[in-house]
């Protein structure tokens, strides 16, 4: 296995096992009105049937911008990952409690909402199509565009930006999504087969066609990042990173910072095990997970990494905040444009993710925080060989 260690001078600036509790559903239908309104700040809204000051369940205002100029987009301070509604997450909910739940995340305030073509493939952007359908114009929608899927199946390890391909994809996700046009549009996955010089105009061309709004790249080096922006400018980059995978810090962020590009870290929680809901005794099995696969998911390396976990619990319990809260607040408190898209099944998860947009604490203490962390060696690989081959460094 191999390990790394955090780099706690790269960014300056607990709860036990269970998460918090499950908050009335029912009072997120009275956070509408004030969501649409887009105030600034976080509020919390209230029941009118409820005791005068009482609070009923978070609602998120703050606002952040992706990009900049023509290409920025505008959207709540933490968005929604779509992904694990049905796809590579075990079992979920059925349909219609996954429906509920994206509904619900936008009563409480969420406008970004993030799916693929490959997810499923085709059916989460099927999913969350008809559960924003509502909503439409008033939420955005990002999807992807990249890998190979014929008749409806993934090939897998196979790639395709082909401009013939990326228009298809087009066409098909706006279908699938039930909207006009896409909001943000994302190259999954690097393809060495097509310049991305002429990835970036086939989007641009699609952008004049009103079939798309905004440009978006995942897992791409720096030089990749500036020919792309040459051509067309790129709104947000989507990347991993969090408090286990830290290496976007080193040669991408700096990059983005200077063309004035947003980022969108997705798996802000090391997909749940910060939440510190996994340990070496969970078992990923459903035939629908795909962390099985993932060497920092070993019943050896989730044991080796618990001290990461127990690190943010005695972070998070004198300021009353778990694990993922801290996790998610270290995010938010880097850059005012990076936007994390937490991803879950479960309304409190959900909320307790909100809550995090709440959180100020002093840049002196998150210091300290990393001082901690940088002594913690973390244990395995995030990808498969085969999987970080596609993962491009320069």
């Amino acid at each position: 296995m191999k390990t790394q260690r955090h780099d706690a001078a790269a960014w300056k600036g607990g709860t036990a096992v269970h998460r918090r509790g499950l908050l009335k559903a029912g009072a997120a239908l009275f956070a509408v009105p004030a969501i649409l309104m887009g105030l600034p700040g976080v509020g919390l809204a209230t029941s009118p049937a409820s005791p005068a000051g009482s609070v009923d369940i978070p609602l998120i205002r703050k606002r952040r911008t992706l990009g900049s100029g023509s290409a920025a987009l505008e959207v709540s301070a933490l968005g929604f990952g779509c992904m694990g509604a049905d796809y590579n997450r075990g079992v979920s909910p059925d349909k219609k409690a996954m429906t509920a739940l994206i509904r619900q995340a936008v009563e409480h305030g969420v406008t970004l909402f993030d799916t693929a073509q490959v997810y499923g493939p085709l059916s989460n952007e099927a999913l969350v199509g008809e559960a924003l359908a509502p909503y439409r114009g008033k939420v955005a929608v990002s999807t992807k565009f990249g890998h190979r899927i014929v008749n409806g199946r993934y090939q897998k390890g196979r790639l395709d930006s082909h401009p013939e391909n990326i228009r298809k994809v087009a066409e098909n996700s706006l279908k699938r999504l039930r909207i006009d046009a896409i909001d943000l549009f994302y190259q999954h996955r690097f393809d060495p087969a097509v310049p991305i010089e002429e990835v970036a105009g086939t989007v641009g061309d699609l952008i004049r066609e009103g079939k798309v709004r905004h440009f978006g790249l995942c897992e791409v080096g720096p030089e990749t990042i500036r020919r792309a922006h040459a051509e067309q400018p790129v709104t947000a980059m989507q990347s991993e990173w969090h408090l286990m995978w830290r290496e976007p810090e080193k040669d991408v962020l700096p990059v983005l910072e200077e063309l004035g590009i947003g980022f969108v870290p997705y798996s802000p929680l090391n997909r749940g095990y910060l939440g510190g809901d996994l340990c070496e005794f969970t078992r990923f099995d459903s035939g629908n997970d795909n962390r099985g696969s993932l060497p920092r998911f070993t019943p050896e390396a989730m044991r080796a990494n618990m001290p990461i976990v127990e690190t943010l619990r005695r972070f998070g319990r004198p300021r009353g905040l778990s694990a993922a809260q801290v996790a998610l607040a270290w995010l938010l408190a880097r850059k005012d444009w990076i936007v994390p898209i937490p991803g879950t099944t479960k309304l409190a998860h959900l909320e307790e993710n909100l809550r995090a947009a709440e959180v100020t604490i002093p840049g002196v203490d998150w210091d300290k925080l990393e001082r901690k962390l940088a002594v913690i060696a973390v244990m395995g690989d995030r990808y498969p060989a085969h999987e970080q081959q596609q993962i491009q460094k320069s």
